[in-house]
């Protein structure tokens, strides 16, 4: 049983003295005296908490059994809290409203209370695989957590910045967890009940009549709607998934295939997807049921408007001739490696954050699929060493990759003794360094934490999350990114900087001027650094102002110089 929420009373064990009779000529009526639906329509008011339903149920009998756990009142209470969550129940259910209602009252807590400490302690560093295993440990349902989550997103105004970073990052992580054990469960079906549609469909058997259907979804699809290749931005990610492709109208061969094979075969025409080289396909059958001849197939090709091929065509779409296993139906497992293996390499082509993030989420589902491939589990293994994550769990891939492959021991040698390095640094680390603007050698930093500042040179706007006296970037960063042709050169202050472009740059004082239009900079990581956004800049979290303890004044100060005059 839940425990009870703070201020309501529990629904008492004892049977209660019983009631004084009242004095005759009593003149007001009493709660007791009313009808049953009249005083359930008053305890249901908005105007009533949880704490009031709580004590009225303490009173005496009639209004307990009026606030029964089981009964409307609870109900009642527990839509107006939190509306969203009545779709997890049956109107036929026997629920305990009082025991939910306390459920997710204490949810709530912990969920808030797992989202506070989150700053602290990944602060310094990205949240690691690990940091979440407070929550996998959860014991309350897991909608309920989220529906707290959601409820910290949907915080109105400027406020809580940093809570509102951590919730998404939660968030994200649950949903990501309910993808892999969803997938999971998929591949343990038998393969013929692998497919991409749930339950049956109705099968025109005419060829005539499925042409006809087909015409028609092209008129609708590539006309009407008009979907179509993303031909411009071939590589972006977001062509791979596929609510995006609904929402953008544009995507990727394999993406836009599965999108016209799932409508097909609702509308009575059996397509299937074939894993054509470098131009995903589908195929229709004009022959007889089970060829294996390739030219008993028409082929279509989703990305170029659902235009009908012959297998020439096909070879002229990719300029070389390719052998018939290509031509061949594949299962779904295979297309969702391929779709898979596509993100992999889209994570591979930058070094960024979102590029890592999205080859960590990728090498989950890969693995989920093939969990002993040796060369994807030192890819994991590589990524988390390069990315200083997780340690325990590298030494635990590396120890499956040389149970699976002994000869890949010089390779995993070399990264359990560089993981154990880093493991007995982590235990010698030191607090964050504390940067005070009174120290004499930060005499020259001219501009603080949480301004919005504007880049001379190249316009960008940005704001303020860190600085340095000088440049502390390695020779090789400074050649390359010529800072020696700066009047100061690299012997001047340096700042970290949000982009709005998403990156993170570090930017030279004499570079950088004050924004005579300061605003929200929309920066995935802005709720890392800030808790506010004023108006006119950024006000630093608990995490940050620890490290920067005199920069809030010196901000204040600038834009009290700067904006108020303007505004006046």
């Amino acid at each position: 049983m839940a425990a009870p929420v703070a201020g309501l009373c529990a629904q008492p064990e004892l049977e209660p003295e019983p009631e004084p009779e009242p004095e005759p000529g009593a003149g007001a009526m009493g709660l007791t005296a009313l009808p049953g639906e009249l005083l359930e329509l008053i305890l249901c008011s908005v105007a009533l908490g949880a704490a009031d339903i709580g004590r009225v149920s303490c009173t005496c009998r009639r209004l307990r059994d009026a606030c029964a756990p089981r009964g409307k009142v609870w109900r009642e209470r527990f839509r107006l809290r939190w509306p969203s969550l009545l779709k997890y129940y049956s109107q036929t259910d026997g629920v305990n409203w009082l025991e939910e209602y306390k459920a997710r009252h204490n949810a709530g807590l912990e969920a808030r209370r797992i989202v506070s400490s989150f700053s602290k302690r990944f602060f310094s560093e990205h949240v690691p695989c690990d940091g979440f295993s407070d929550i996998e440990t959860l014991g309350c349902p897991s909608h309920f957590f989220e529906d707290e989550l959601m409820s910290i997103l949907n915080m109105e105004g400027r406020k809580g910045l940093t809570w509102k970073y951590y919730a998404k990052k939660i968030l994200y992580f649950l949903r990501q967890q309910n993808i892999l054990k969803n997938l999971k469960e998929y591949l343990q079906r038998p393969v013929d009940q692998q497919s991409f549609l749930e339950g049956e469909v109705l099968v025109i058997p005419e060829v005539e009549l499925q042409r006809q259907v087909l015409d028609a979804m092209n008129c609708v699809l590539y006309e009407q709607l008009k979907y179509k290749g993303n031909e411009m931005d071939y590589y972006n990610s977001l062509n791979s998934y596929i609510h995006q492709v609904l929402i953008r109208r544009t995507g990727i061969p394999i993406s836009l295939s599965i999108l016209y094979l799932t409508i097909a075969r609702q509308l009575g025409v059996k397509l299937e997807p074939v894993n054509f080289p470098s131009h995903f396909l589908l195929r229709w059958r004009q022959g007889k049921e089970g060829s294996t001849d390739i030219f008993d197939y028409t082929y279509i090709d989703a990305f170029g408007k659902g235009k009908q091929l012959t297998v020439k065509e096909c070879e002229y779409l990719i300029g070389h001739h390719v052998t018939e296993e290509f031509y061949g139906v594949v299962t779904s497992k295979e297309v969702l490696q391929r779709m898979v293996g596509n993100l992999l390499n889209l994570g591979k082509r930058e070094s960024t954050d979102q590029s890592y993030q999205l080859l960590r989420d990728s090498l989950d589902l890969y693995l989920a699929m093939y969990p002993d491939n040796v060369q994807h589990l030192m890819l994991q293994a590589r990524l988390y060493f390069h990315l200083g994550i997780w340690p325990e769990k590298v030494l635990d891939i590396l120890q499956h990759i040389q149970a699976l492959d002994p000869s890949q021991h010089g390779a995993v040698g070399y990264l359990v003794q560089h993981t154990l390095e880093h493991i007995e640094r982590r235990k010698e680390e030191v607090g964050p360094e504390v940067k005070h603007r009174s120290d004499e050698k930060h005499k020259d930093v001219c501009f603080s934490i949480g301004l919005i500042m504007k880049h001379k040179r190249y316009g960008y706007n940005c704001v303020i999350y860190g600085w340095d006296p000088t440049c502390m970037m390695g020779h090789e960063w400074i050649r390359n990114m010529n800072v020696h042709s700066l009047p100061h050169g690299p012997h001047q202050p340096f700042y970290n900087v949000l982009v709005e472009d998403g990156s993170c740059r570090y930017a030279a004082q004499e570079n950088l001027e004050y924004n005579t239009e300061p605003h929200e900079i929309p920066h995935p990581d802005i709720g890392r650094y800030f808790s506010e956004f004023t108006g006119t800049h950024y006000l630093a979290n608990t995490e940050l102002e620890m490290r920067y303890p005199e920069d809030l004044e010196l901000t204040c100060a600038a834009v009290q110089k700067n904006y108020s005059s303007s505004k006046e």
